[in-house]
């Protein structure tokens, strides 16, 4: 392997386009003794003469001549390379890309990224909103590097920072009685039909764990996989059901009714996750730092 440094190589380019060690060296620097082990070294690694020394003249080798415009390239992409480097640890450049629950990225999540822009604008900024057991999946895939999501518990390779506190409210139609009603009980969802996300979904799994726990019988008769299909099968008056607080609006939107739950109160921690042992590049680490702010 030929080991050649980049000092070498400006040495070289300026000696080369100077055709003078005492112009060359005040360009890059350095003494002329200490330019002249540059460029001996240089020819050394490379196995031949780049420069024709005479007592009058100083000029290029036919190699020498050949290698000039290869050096000036390397060093052009080299200077590119740590310009790059340094606009993105700046801030000045990059692309952050984050995974969230619908809920969350169609709620809380556009006025954080405003933030984010206003303070970082020449970062680009793509979201992913996936359901939560999908955010999970990206992150520990290494295909974003945060997500916001519920607390995934149980995962040693993924940091887990909470935000907040998401409670689970009823979802009525709007001619349900229970609208009349200021807070609603599980076991009041009983009467109704009850519509619920698709198994292996997190949410399922709470309420599985919530009824059960409470020797609550709810009659599951539709499921779906997204929560936007579940709000618009209870607006249209096919059941009630159950969600995080997080999709109260996304729920009215769509024409169902929203009251909080009782007996018992339940809620699920939302966080941001993201993997163990993996450092956060600069972009991803301010996008973490203003959702901690947000929510501080």
């Amino acid at each position: 392997m030929i080991n050649v440094t980049v000092k070498q190589i400006k040495a070289f380019v300026a000696v080369a386009q100077t055709q003078s060690f005492a112009e060359a060296g005040a360009l890059v620097h350095l003494s002329q003794p200490a330019l002249s082990i540059a460029i001996r070294n240089l020819e050394e690694a490379v196995g031949g003469r780049l420069l024709a020394r005479s007592t009058r003249r100083l000029s290029l080798t036919p190699e020498g001549a050949a290698f000039l415009p290869v050096a000036q390239r390397l060093l052009g992409d080299w200077d590119s390379a740590l310009q790059d480097l340094h606009n993105l640890f700046a801030m000045r450049r990059g692309k952050m890309t984050l995974a969230a629950m619908p809920s969350f990225a169609s709620n809380q999540l556009p006025q954080i990224v405003e933030r984010y822009r206003q303070r970082y604008p020449d970062v680009n900024v793509a979201v992913q909103d996936v359901v939560a057991e999908s955010v999970v999946e990206m992150v520990r895939s290494g295909r974003v590097e945060i997500g916001v999501t519920f607390d995934p518990d149980d995962s040693n390779d993924l940091v887990f920072q909470p935000l907040f506190a998401d409670r689970f409210v009823a979802v009525l139609p709007p001619a349900s009685p229970l609208v009349a009603r200021s807070r609603v009980t599980w076991r009041a969802l009983q009467a109704s039909s009850f519509l619920a996300l698709q198994r292996p979904s997190g949410i399922r799994a709470l309420i599985d764990r919530t009824i059960a726990d409470s020797g609550i019988h709810l009659p599951v008769e539709l499921e779906a996989h997204q929560l936007a299909t579940i709000g618009r099968m209870v607006a249209t008056g096919l059941g009630v059901s159950a969600v995080p607080a997080l999709c109260v609006k996304q729920m009215e939107e769509m024409g169902a009714v929203c009251r909080p739950l009782t007996g018992p109160a339940v809620s699920r921690r939302v966080g941001v996750i993201t993997r163990c042992r993996y450092p956060l590049s600069q972009a991803a680490q301010a996008m973490l730092e203003i959702l901690l702010e947000w929510f501080g």
